[in-house]
């Protein structure tokens, strides 16, 4: 016979049970499709592949728009000068009565929002923000303004990304705003590469490895999208020039240094316009919709003298690259239409007008350097803009050596973007997208001389 109590000892069927239920629900809660990690990865996929959609979607939007905007151009060509400006006003006012945070580039508002990513969902990261800047700049580009859509999808993707994550029950971090940002870089220019680097130069001031994968996987998804629905194409072409050792030697300093000095001077007045405590600039300023309506003038006034500064000139730009020769004005022309367009305080971005100043530019140095080939020369006036202007020159050179298929050029391309970078460092110590972040956060954060707001 068995002692008293002796069944005490061993544990009874119903606890045994219970505790299998116990481990159960503690192997769901943190393995099973519920999981933490498993709804992390659900958003992840989600928004990159929503996204992408949209990315694509926004190409195809803006494309068209373009093409309308060229085909009522050709039919009536000095309507412009009547209704750019007009367009101009209207669209910076219903901006900044609608959603003040979706006007210029959307890059600064990423920058911005990576601080407090949770309160950026009021306004910065916002669902109205994101729809406002999608209409908008697709409506600017009907209008022939001189903006580009890549700066705008970084916005809007880190706002999908935000979303999506909200919907799955995880915590929005900065880097699900730098991952959002970045995959929308790479689907913009169907570069993924560009987009990691993207996010280490300028997304992230400080490159957290956590941030690493979701980067990596929002940048490998979205890209997948992209090359799964739009084809494996190049943005601007395959270009199979090269340069010699030896024409490099001069080429690259030459290019480097005047792209330094053309893209600083860019940033500079940007700059200058957006934080200047200037009374006569700060006057100006408190007037939106006048300088809307001025910068208008301005930018049709360029289009019809010239007619190859509408919108964001990708085709010139194509032209250029791929051996013909633009106009000497195409380049001058194209920087101060951006200019014009960048301080009106429309929504769009400056990336693609931008390469197209940078092609401009490039033409111009064929009459320095008559026997090197056109299509290299070009990249490297490129690659020397877009460097100066958003001083991410890792970013520049992946950017346009993938859009370009042109892996023969990546030493002179590196060498002429180091070189740009350190001379616009000179005329404009600020980056620009830095500079104009300020604006966009909290008073709190915003350093006592950049209160003023972006253009």
């Amino acid at each position: 016979m068995s002692e008293p109590g002796a069944m005490s000892d061993q544990p009874s069927a119903g606890s045994r049970r219970e505790r299998t239920v116990a481990r159960l629900r503690h192997a769901a809660r943190h393995h099973g499709p519920t999981a933490p990690i498993w709804r992390q990865r659900a958003a992840i996929f989600a928004g990159a592949v929503l996204l992408g959609l949209v990315a694509l979607l926004f190409a195809y939007g803006a494309d068209w728009a373009n093409g309308v905007f060229l085909t009522f151009y050709h039919r009536w060509r000095w309507a412009p000068l009547i209704v750019t400006p007009a367009g101009f006003a209207t669209l910076v006012w219903l901006t900044r009565r609608i959603a003040p945070d979706a006007r210029g580039s959307g890059i600064p508002q990423i920058m911005a929002a990576r601080h407090d990513p949770e309160h950026a969902m009021q306004s910065l990261a916002s669902a109205l923000t994101a729809v406002v800047k999608f209409a908008i700049t697709i409506s600017a580009l009907l209008l022939g303004a001189s903006v580009g859509r890549e700066g705008p999808t970084v916005q809007i993707s880190a706002s999908i990304m935000a979303y999506s994550h909200r919907l799955f029950r995880v915590p929005i971090t900065a880097a699900v705003m730098v991952a959002g940002g970045a995959a929308g870089v790479a689907a913009a220019f169907n570069t993924p590469l560009a987009g990691v680097t993207f996010a280490i130069e300028e997304l992230a001031s400080a490159y957290e490895q956590k941030m690493t994968l979701l980067v990596m996987t929002a940048v490998l998804i979205s890209g997948m999208v992209s090359l799964g629905l739009a084809g494996d194409y190049v943005y601007f072409g395959a270009m199979t020039d090269v340069v010699s050792v030896r024409q490099a030697m001069t080429l690259v300093p030459v290019a480097g240094i005047l792209g330094g000095l053309s893209g600083g001077l860019f940033s500079k007045l940007m700059l200058v316009f957006s934080t200047s405590h200037h009374p006569a600039i700060v006057t100006i300023r408190r007037r939106p919709v006048v300088i809307a309506a001025i910068a208008g003038l301005v930018v049709a006034t360029l289009g019809c003298v010239t007619g190859m500064t509408w919108g964001t000139s990708y085709e010139p730009a194509r032209l250029i690259i791929t051996g013909s020769h633009a106009s000497v004005w195409f380049g001058p022309a194209k920087f101060v239409a951006t200019l014009a367009t960048a301080v009106s305080g429309l929504p769009g971005g400056i990336f693609a007008p931008s390469l197209a100043v940078g092609a401009g530019l490039g033409d111009l140095l064929r009459f320095i350097f008559p026997s090197s080939a056109t299509g290299a020369v070009a990249l490297l006036g490129m690659t020397a803009y877009f460097t100066a202007v958003v001083r991410a020159p890792l970013t520049a050179v992946v950017i346009i050596s993938e859009a370009t298929a042109s892996r023969g050029l990546l030493l002179p391309l590196l060498a002429t973007a180091l070189i740009a970078d350190w001379v616009a460092a000179m005329i404009s110590k600020e980056r620009l997208y830095h500079g104009l972040a300020q604006a966009f956060l909290p008073r709190g954060m915003q350093r006592q001389n950049d209160t003023s707001e972006p253009a």
